[in-house]
């Protein structure tokens, strides 16, 4: 599959194509959405005025509050139009409904297949799923559909059991992984217990969802270097979301994932919701394009990044997002330091022993943040928890509260109630 011609075009020729697609869907959810209706009756905007990118800062953001207090309001079709139901976490305790049209199954069939194409994978190619496609998980189905849009063959494995994964792998010879990157150290380590050969195995490449292999500066972090240590393969990170639809993975010049702009149009905001200087990091707010069933108007992701717009070596001048830095509620200010959950998975994964975590965050009698980090370690020591604690003081700058706990007692806490993935951060604030 080429790459799209939109996203080689000039930057204006992308901005132009972008406010004619903007255009026709304001004018879609001012006469189908009755939330944006209401929207934009509240606030007095007439849709016909907003003729560019920059005027979108007339519209209000969406929250995912707003989409759960009123999630129906936000469809644009007759659920008898419905083809496929999916969920997403919510922020007021019960999960948001994401409702698909057939056209939209369509759009996301494209999406994965012009992402699995700009990490380099082709109709020759053999994708082996390791991500579950039930418990309504909408990145599963994407896969799989953009998987057959690209003529490409899929061996729906689903998660977990390194058994039968390496059994599929060893069986039907497929070429890329889809996977949650930490689980490759768990191939690495079934592998090398069973005297399975990593160099034979076939595998040229995995497409890493659900936590980052890169710093800021696109170099593997720790837990990409781990992988690439035992087990050769190329590294592509992909970031997506259920609301947004849309993915964002790295061509081969793994500098950031490749915005697709047929699909999506991007804001990088600050806590003023003013776009921040390029380079700088801000709030992800998306507006999703070619969406049937429930389109989003400056959908504030929660997540953290830096957009990238200098012209990519792969021929794309579309922008390019880094490494997610973390999700904005879980910003922690903690002894005068900004810290983000990613950079304390980076400090645990430097150790070895470590074989599972989860970090809590609360606030203490005086309202600020606290931090707890629960481990579960092969060979629990004093001397191993003084280590990982002067790690914390020379990456971070400051120590948490670090203790050692059960596996068991861990991986109950890190398991979802939707059991679909597990989490690592579980914040007790409010």
């Amino acid at each position: 599959m080429s790459i799209p011609t939109i996203e080689q075009a000039p930057i204006g020729e992308i901005q132009a194509f972008q406010e004619t697609q903007l255009k026709a869907l304001l004018q879609y959810v001012n006469e189908h959405s009755p939330y944006y209706r209401r929207l934009f009756k509240q606030h007095k905007i007439a849709v016909d005025s907003i003729s560019s990118l920059d005027d979108l800062a007339r519209i209000p953001t969406t929250s995912k509050d707003q989409l759960q207090q009123y999630n129906d309001d936000f469809l644009c079709v007759p659920k008898s139009k419905i083809i496929d139901f999916v969920t997403t976490s919510g922020t007021l305790g019960e999960p948001v409904t994401i409702g698909l049209t057939d056209k939209d199954l369509d759009r996301l069939a494209y999406n994965e297949a012009i992402s699995f194409a700009c990490a380099g994978i082709g109709e020759d190619d053999i994708l082996q799923l390791t991500t579950t496609m039930d418990r309504r998980f909408m990145a599963g189905l994407a896969y799989f559909l953009g998987v057959r849009k690209l003529g490409a063959g899929i061996i729906r494995v689903g998660a977990g059991i390194p058994e039968l994964q390496w059994d599929t792998i060893l069986k039907f010879n497929p070429t890329y992984l889809i996977v949650v990157p930490s689980f490759l150290l768990k191939l690495i380590q079934y592998a090398q217990a069973n005297d399975i050969s990593l160099e034979d195995s076939g595998i040229k490449g995995a497409i890493c969802i659900g936590e980052s292999l890169r710093n800021q500066d696109f170099s593997l972090n720790v837990l990409g270097q781990k992988i690439k240590t035992d087990w050769d393969i190329a590294l592509y990170s992909t970031y997506a979301s259920t609301e947004m639809s849309t993915a964002f993975t790295e061509c081969s010049e793994q500098v950031g994932g490749h915005h697709h702009p047929e699909l999506i149009i991007v804001e990088v905001l600050d806590e003023n919701e003013q776009p921040v200087p390029n380079g700088s990091e801000g709030e992800l707010v998306v507006t999703t394009l070619g969406i049937e069933a429930m389109p989003l108007l400056r959908f504030k992701t929660g997540d953290m990044v830096v957009a990238h717009t200098d012209p990519c070596a792969c021929g794309r001048n579309s922008l390019r997002l880094g490494p997610v830095l973390g999700r904005k509620k879980q910003m922690i200010k903690y002894k005068g330091t900004t810290l983000y959950p990613p950079a304390m998975h980076n400090a645990l994964n430097d150790f070895l022993e470590v074989i599972s975590f989860v970090i809590e965050i609360y606030q203490n009698e005086i309202g600020t943040d606290e931090i707890r980090i629960k481990i579960a370690a092969k060979n629990p020591t004093d001397t191993l928890l003084d280590q990982i604690k002067d790690h914390f003081r020379s990456k971070l700058r400051v120590t948490p509260s670090i203790l050692f706990s059960p596996l068991a007692e861990i991986e109950k806490m890190r398991m979802s109630k939707l059991g679909r993935k597990p989490i690592s951060v579980i914040d007790l604030r409010n």
